[in-house]
């Protein structure tokens, strides 16, 4: 039997526990559920299923952590790729600040299509006149000035329909993921069909991935010694093209090991998928991004030249790769802010 002066005691200790108890269910609550803008339907339930198993030790399934690659496509997987590619957003307002220096591009295509807002007319340029527009604006400088341009332009840059910066219009679930995967020893990469130095200046910023960690495509680079001060300079000439079967080949040279997940939404990214899942050894994951979402995104997949998804869909099914409807999937597309 109890003293009366134990009472007092007993109750602030009962207190104290009860506090302490709803204090840390919160915490406990959050902590099951790493992908909170995932709604719990099939493709969050494949994510988890797939890293259980691949990292649950003396399972058949266990993949030793310097193993665990994850490689994610950027465009339409990470960010926005609608109206336009974010980087050829970039390339035509470089078009329209050298402009002054360069008088014969009013009348020289697609150049003068660029300076008079006639979209049509470049998409109409086809994959040629693009590149003319992505090697002039971004070569023939070096490579700390062409960081600084882009870093610039990203900083102050707009997206047309949502006003807001491109790294504001990154995918909440997507960020989500990637915090996942490394807080369960994966190494994430991204595997860009844009440019490399585009994205690595902001990428550990805006996802976490370090610059070493971005594959994508580039221009031939050379060494020079200008004014005794050795630099990098940029030449308006094709070096690497990481798109479509370009992806398995820069995952080699750059990262050295096949990854066991990819995370793409195109069919640039279809071999990416491919060479990821479509072999043996260990437990493999694909996922498609699918853009079903007109009202809080966009909705397009066969009949676009941004991001179409046409062969890789019709793989998804024949290959088990995961495909997310945003609009059912996703709680939320963009960060809050």
């Amino acid at each position: 039997m109890l003293a009366k002066y134990d009472l007092p005691r007993l109750t602030r200790r009962v207190i104290l526990a009860a506090a302490a108890a709803l204090l840390v269910a919160p915490l406990a609550l959050a902590q099951t559920d790493p992908l909170p803008s995932w709604n719990d339907t099939a493709p969050k339930a494949a994510i988890v299923a797939f890293v259980e198993k691949v990292t649950k030790e003396n399972s058949p399934d266990f993949v030793p952590e310097p193993e665990r690659i994850a490689v994610f496509d950027n465009d339409g997987t990470l960010w926005v790729e609608h109206p336009m590619y974010v980087q050829l957003a970039f390339a035509l307002d470089r078009v329209k600040a050298e402009a002054p220096s360069h008088p014969e591009w009013k009348d020289t295509q697609p150049f003068k299509a660029v300076l008079e807002n006639d979209m049509k007319a470049v998409g109409a340029s086809g994959e040629k006149g693009l590149m003319e527009l992505i090697l002039a604006t971004h070569g023939g400088m070096t490579s700390d000035e062409f960081q600084k341009i882009a870093s610039d332009w990203i900083a102050t840059a707009r997206d047309p329909k949502f006003k807001k910066p491109y790294t504001e219009l990154v995918y909440q679930p997507m960020l989500e993921l990637l915090s996942y995967l490394r807080a369960n020893g994966f190494k994430t990469f991204i595997v860009s069909g844009g440019g490399i130095e585009f994205v690595r200046p902001w990428a550990e910023k805006v996802y976490g991935v370090p610059p070493e960690q971005v594959v994508g495509s580039s221009i031939k680079t050379q060494f020079e010694m200008r004014d005794g001060t050795p630099t990098l300079f940029r030449l308006p000439q094709v070096n690497f093209i990481d798109d479509k079967a370009g992806k398995p080949v820069g995952i080699n040279a750059h990262i050295g090991r096949r990854p066991i997940a990819a995370f793409g939404n195109s069919d640039g990214d279809l071999e990416m998928l491919q060479w990821t899942t479509m072999t043996g050894g260990s437990v493999r994951f694909g996922m498609l991004i699918h853009h079903t979402d007109a009202e809080r995104e966009y909705a397009y997949d066969r009949d676009t030249e941004f991001g179409r998804l046409d062969k890789a869909l019709d793989a998804a099914a024949l290959n088990q790769w995961t495909v997310v409807d945003m609009k059912a999937d996703w709680k939320q597309i963009f960060p809050e802010k």
